[in-house]
């Protein structure tokens, strides 16, 4: 699985806490924003497979903070897939400065595949396919 998908954007003052770092939950909302825009680079909207009753259900989390992030900084998130199979998905991702190229935290995310009635699925033919093909 060697595609990375690059999503960038500039840190809210909403997103700090009264130190002025980013308040440790956020990074697991970029990491969301990292695995929508990966869903997109490699061809579909995550949106799409929800209504083809697919839901990638989070089953794992975890981030290891290395450095803080601040008010305006650059932040740049590479998403990847780790593991893939017909009904989990392993993303991994790397969260940076963008303009200094500091790491700042790394994290995976394990989902499992479910219908809308919480029901374990494997993942439609069509975007297992996208997700399985080297990009």
């Amino acid at each position: 699985m060697g595609h990375i998908s690059e999503t960038r954007f500039r840190v809210r003052y909403a997103e700090t806490d009264k130190m002025g770092v980013v308040y440790y939950a956020n990074y697991f909302v970029w990491m969301e924003v990292g695995r929508t825009d990966y869903c997109k680079t490699v061809g579909f909207n995550y949106c799409d497979m929800e209504r083809d009753d697919a839901n990638m259900a989070v089953a794992d989390a975890a981030c290891r903070y290395i450095a803080p992030a601040r008010y305006d900084d650059e932040i740049l998130v590479r998403t990847s897939i780790e593991k893939l199979n017909r009904r989990l998905i392993t993303f991994a991702y790397s969260i940076s400065n963008a303009a200094t190229g500091q790491l700042l935290a790394e994290g995976r995310t394990v989902h499992i595949t479910v219908r809308k009635d919480g029901k374990t699925c494997s993942i439609p033919e069509p975007y297992f396919a996208l997700l399985s093909k080297p990009q």
